[in-house]
């Protein structure tokens, strides 16, 4: 892979245009999230003739609501075909709720400026190429640089939420919790809190099942389903994932494995072949705790709070638009580059 290109995707730039308008959603309160990036982006947007909306946001879940109203609202804007999601993961995920709603077919395509602690979502779209450089493509229409591409989603089964890197229990998933308590910012960060909940991890009881067959059953580190290749941003949990190939992907990593070895392990996709690994490919996986105790899960970056002792997701084969950069590998036999 070189420096500046993407993990996931490619298409061919044939039929890409400029967008009409543009809907800016902001989290203010994301983890690097600064005021001079908002004016960065406006400035950078309104360059353009088309039009832009800017929307903050002040809790969970209005970013979902902004983007409803916004595109299908009763005042709901047509001519808005680019919608910009700016902070973590979380907000990600909530923008693409906001998009595919009800299972609509999206007005608009998404775009990602990554200003929280993982941003593994702009990662698995544009790589390590600056959000500046990649916004400056799309709203151009250089095809040779940014296109459109319809990207797998996941839908958690026990509340029909729309899941969009992917979800994780055990270690990745407790990590979180740690990095709450942590002075630091951006990947930095989880850096550190997925390293220290690491070296006193205890492995839990579990179970994978893919499309019915069981994937492994036994002493559980963790088990990541997705999606984006990366989590936190910088682990690749799962190096064989492609983000358009109508499956998802799992990689269980069990008690063969010392916790304390996983964060090095998973940074450049070393864990695969090793003893206590087991990766696999599906519609659609579960994740059971098998002692009667809850699963600690988080999906898109977010720590779930509901105490299950399992969690399944089913793919949501080509549902969301997003701009993305040309030219890095793909699922196989995939042309889905039509804008939306």
């Amino acid at each position: 892979m070189t420096t500046h290109s993407p993990t996931d995707l490619t298409v061919p730039a044939r039929g890409t245009r400029p967008p009409r308008g543009a809907l800016i959603v902001a989290n203010p309160t994301a983890g690097t999230f600064q005021e001079t990036h908002l004016t960065e982006l406006t400035e950078l947007c309104r360059v353009r003739p088309a039009p832009v909306e800017v929307r903050l946001t002040g809790g969970r879940g209005e970013a979902t609501a902004t983007v409803r109203d916004v595109l299908h609202g009763s005042g709901a804007r047509p001519d808005l075909d680019l919608v910009i999601a700016v902070g973590g993961d979380g907000t990600v995920r909530e923008v693409a709720e906001g998009l595919t709603e009800a299972g609509r077919t999206p007005s608009a395509a998404l775009f990602i400026v990554p200003l929280g602690t993982g941003n593994s979502g702009y990662r698995a779209l544009w790589g390590v190429r600056p959000w500046q450089e990649a916004l400056s493509a799309v709203l151009t229409g250089d095809g040779d640089r940014a296109v459109v591409r319809r990207l797998d989603l996941a839908r958690l089964a026990q509340t029909g939420a729309p899941v969009l890197l992917g979800a994780c229990s055990g270690l990745v998933a407790q990590a979180l919790a740690t990095a709450r308590t942590l002075p630091l910012t951006g990947h930095a960060r989880y850096r550190r809190a997925y390293r220290e909940t690491a070296e006193a991890f205890v492995p839990y009881p579990g179970r994978v099942t893919v499309d019915g067959t069981v994937l492994h059953e036994g002493g559980t580190v963790l088990a990541n389903v997705g999606g984006g290749r990366h989590r936190g941003g910088q682990y690749l949990l799962l190096p064989r994932s492609e983000l358009d190939d109508g499956l998802l992907d799992v990689c269980v990593i069990g008690d063969e494995v010392a916790p304390a070895d996983v964060p090095e392990l998973t940074r450049d996709g070393e864990h695969l072949g090793r003893p206590g690994v087991h990766y696999g490919r599906g519609r659609r996986i579960t994740v059971e705790r098998l002692d009667g105790r809850p699963l600690v899960f988080e999906h898109d970056g977010e720590l779930q709070q509901e105490r299950w002792d399992r969690m399944t997701l089913e793919v949501l084969p080509h549902a969301l638009p997003v701009w993305c950069a040309s030219g890095a590998a793909t699922g196989p036999g995939r042309a889905h580059a039509d804008r939306p």
